[in-house]
């Protein structure tokens, strides 16, 4: 009996060491995906599972279960950053108190509509359920026009907190908040101390990193909190957060160098209070707060160098369409504006914001926005430019409905208006630390209207006293070793966000098996120099790095001469090429550049300067989906091709385009057949970025021949233009281009000889999207 005992014992030993599933009190270490499920399905309340550490691929995870606040279950790593979810994969949750933790999603995208979701199905709700310490970086569709979300909310009292999320470059909002259905509103979900890591510029609507609610459901309670997160080169669009629902929360986040708004977009009484807006002196793109509807309390929120203006204003309040639909804009009442600080930003005040009664020939009438805010107090707010700021206030209507209360600027407000409660007073400012600066002394005389007594702290939280008060956000005394940001304190505790600066290296290339060789070789950032010379390339230069092509003696540039069949070179996702002082040559049968014809899951540059370019079918060819943030032409030539710079795949007309900066300057166009550029944007969307194209001190000549609609350069619903000191010479078309006079622009100092007109249409009519 002993020996049966003894065998049967090492039998189960033997079974139990052969199962990698290994069970230690209440934690579970799983390493592939039945293990997991079958630990989930056999969870209890205090249970962790463990997922071992390595490569999870193509998992779609069902994460259930009721745990207990004092005893949730847990799904979490092994170890922070060593599981990595990757591939086709997702993660859904459903049930109450479960906890997520230290998961990283890298190297794929959802199969899904969601990266994760708090519900598993409609039966299957996530109550009381958090995600922390996960990582999301650039788990982005292989096609952009795909839309997801990464992170979708449902339920109620569900927690995103400590995590970093970066990179999503596809459509639809980073995180949602979606409130559809009576479990679904009320719904207190804390979205805290989390680092949004840059969002890049979408090119069109519908890049916001975060959404709450949206028309359908913008007259809904959702109570979501937004507090202490850091929101970083968040450039999808215009706007960076959109609030669609009442009653929600931003506090203590900071937004730097975000290039879009706050945005109370629908809904009513949001708190917006102790934020932070931090800008540059190099951009106009960096908005603050964006303000619509009834009922808003805007508090103690720090501006600092914002260059922005209209829709991305440091404070923006808009006029609204009367008795507007849901999807649009309700006109602003019975907001509250106070104890803010606006630190060298220039025209922060900017009121009527989308007033376009001029535009009533080209838009119904359920479209003009004219009715203005009323019943809004701004009080005791701080104006401080080092420089200067004598036009403080910007206004596109009348501002009649604002009440103006010991507001203090230190400048001479020379602004259309002057309101009695704007004083100019010499005040003393200095700087503590980095961006932060602060009166010297309190100043005292402030405004105490109506519910001002709930404002009981400033931005550091400190006590706003009877004794102890001042205009602006921020009170004396100032703690010792203040600061306005530290990093330190949003995301993960595990997930370095500093890249290792790399050095570039140059790699010598005198053959055309080198050229080839080299750039297959090269690190991103390196650079290809290439020696005097003539060099055949018979197939397409694939990119998907930064590279730089250059020629070892710039007064005898290096010749590429293309056989190649369909293009010179590839443009891939995060291609960045620089090609400078070189000379290119097609045999008109290749295109020089050309993206993917799909998949162009992220962004391309591309910059030639100094160089010269002939005889290509088009200088730049792109499929829909592709975007490129810059296209740069500089000190060039570019002669004898069929047609230009093609960038006019987005035709659905909705507000999408295909490349955010197009410059062209100081360079030449001659014999091109077709047009020079099409660069297009469709659809009346009259927030987002637009696009910009620069086209200075060109010379264009003998092109345009042969464009089928006698039109020399297209730029149709792009929003900023610069036209300006460029000659047109012995181009048959009837028209150089057409430009956007509602937009501003207009053409500069451009000489037109037998090459038709240059004409501008003061409100271009566009369908509408809405």
């Amino acid at each position: 009996m002993k020996r049966i005992i003894f065998i049967t014992g090492l039998l189960i030993l033997f079974i139990a060491c052969k199962q990698s599933a290994i069970i230690e009190g209440n934690s579970i270490k799983v390493s592939n995906i039945n293990e997991l499920n079958a630990a989930i399905k056999n969870s209890n309340a205090g249970d962790n599972i463990i997922l071992a550490n390595g490569v999870w691929r193509d998992v779609e995870i069902n994460f259930y279960g009721n745990g207990t606040k004092e005893n949730p279950i847990t799904l979490m790593a092994e170890e922070k950053g060593k599981v990595t979810i990757e591939g086709a994969s997702n993660l859904k949750i459903g049930g109450s108190y479960l906890e997520v933790n230290g998961l990283y999603f890298k190297n794929g995208h959802t199969p899904s509509k969601n990266v994760i979701q708090f519900k598993i199905n409609n039966d299957t709700i996530a109550n009381h359920c958090k995600v922390t310490q996960c990582v999301i970086e650039e788990f982005t569709q292989p096609d952009r026009d795909v839309s997801d979300h990464w992170v979708e909310f449902w339920g109620r009292h569900n927690e995103l907190s400590h995590c970093y999320i970066t990179g999503k470059s596809n459509f639809g909002p980073t995180i949602i908040v979606q409130l559809k259905g009576n479990q679904h509103i009320k719904t207190y979900h804390q979205i805290v101390n989390n680092h949004f890591g840059p969002r890049p510029r979408k090119g069109g609507p519908h890049g916001e990193t975060m959404q709450i609610g949206d028309s359908g459901t913008s007259m809904t309670p959702a109570h979501v909190v937004v507090s202490n997160n850091l929101f970083e080169r968040c450039n999808g669009e215009v706007e960076i957060i959109s609030s669609k629902s009442n009653f929600n929360e931003f506090r203590n986040n900071v937004f730097f160098e975000s290039e879009g708004s706050l945005v109370l977009r629908h809904g009513n009484y949001a708190t917006i209070d102790g934020n932070i807006f931090i800008g540059n002196d190099n951009s106009k793109f960096i908005g603050g707060i964006r303000v619509i509807n009834t009922g808003h309390w805007i508090t103690n929120n720090y501006f600092y160098k914002l260059k922005g203006e209209t829709f991305r204003a440091p404070l923006s309040v808009m006029n609204g369409i009367p008795k507007s639909p849901l999807n649009r804009y309700n006109q602003v009442t019975d907001a509250v504006v106070a104890y803010n600080s606006f630190i060298d930003c220039k025209s922060p005040w900017q009121f009527s914001v989308g007033s376009n009664v001029s535009q009533s020939d080209v838009l119904p009438p359920s479209e003009i926005r004219s009715a203005r805010p009323i019943r809004t107090v701004v009080a005791n707010n701080l104006l401080f430019n080092s420089e200067g700021d004598e036009y403080p206030i910007v206004n596109y209507d009348k501002v009649d409905g604002i009440n103006f209360k010991n507001n203090i600027t230190n400048s001479e407000n020379k602004s259309e208006i002057k309101p009695k409660g704007l004083i100019t007073k010499e005040v003393q400012v200095k700087q503590v630390s980095d961006g932060l600066c602060i009166l010297t002394e309190n100043y005292t005389d402030i405004f105490n209207g109506f519910d001002f007594e709930t404002i009981t702290t400033d931005i550091f939280g400190t006590e706003r006293t009877s004794e102890s008060n001042s205009v602006g956000a921020i009170v004396n005394p100032v703690k010792e070793n203040a600061i306005l940001v530290d990093k330190s304190k949003y995301g993960t505790d595990w997930f370095s966000t500093e890249k290792v600066k790399y050095e570039p290296k140059k790699i010598q290339v005198s053959s055309n098996a080198e050229l080839v060789e080299g750039l297959n070789a090269a690190n991103s950032g390196d650079i290809l120099v290439v020696k005097s010379g003539s060099y055949t390339v018979d197939s397409s230069l694939k990119i998907n790095k930064r590279i730089t092509i250059t020629s070892e003696d710039k007064n005898n540039k290096a010749e590429l001469v293309f056989t190649s069949e369909n293009t010179a070179f590839e443009m891939n996702p995060k291609g960045n090429l620089i090609i400078e002082d070189i000379i290119l040559k097609g045999n008109k049968t290749q295109d020089a550049f050309a993206t993917l014809d799909k998949n162009m899951t992220k962004a391309y540059n591309l910059w030639i300067k100094n160089s010269e370019l002939s005889d290509f079918k088009s200088v730049l060819r792109v499929s829909k989906g592709s975007f490129a943030d810059t296209v740069s032409v500089a000190n060039s030539t570019i002669k004898n091709c069929v047609r230009g710079i093609m960038l006019n795949k987005e035709t659905n007309d909705g507000g999408d385009y295909n490349c955010e900066f197009v410059n062209i300057t100081n360079s030449t166009f001659e014999n091109i057949q077709e047009v020079v550029l099409d660069f297009y944007r469709g659809g009346y969307d009259e927030s987002t970025i637009g696009g910009h194209l620069t086209f200075q001190n060109n010379h264009v000549s003998n092109s345009g021949g042969n464009s089928d609609e006698a039109i020399l350069i297209k730029n149709r619903g792009i929003v900023n233009v610069d036209f300006s000191n460029n000659t047109f010479k012995n181009n048959p078309v009837k028209l150089i281009a057409v430009l956007w006079g509602a937009k501003g622009q207009k053409p500069v100092n451009n000489t037109t000889i037998n090459s038709g007109k240059i004409e501008v249409v003061q409100n271009l009519k566009l369908k509408l999207m809405y």
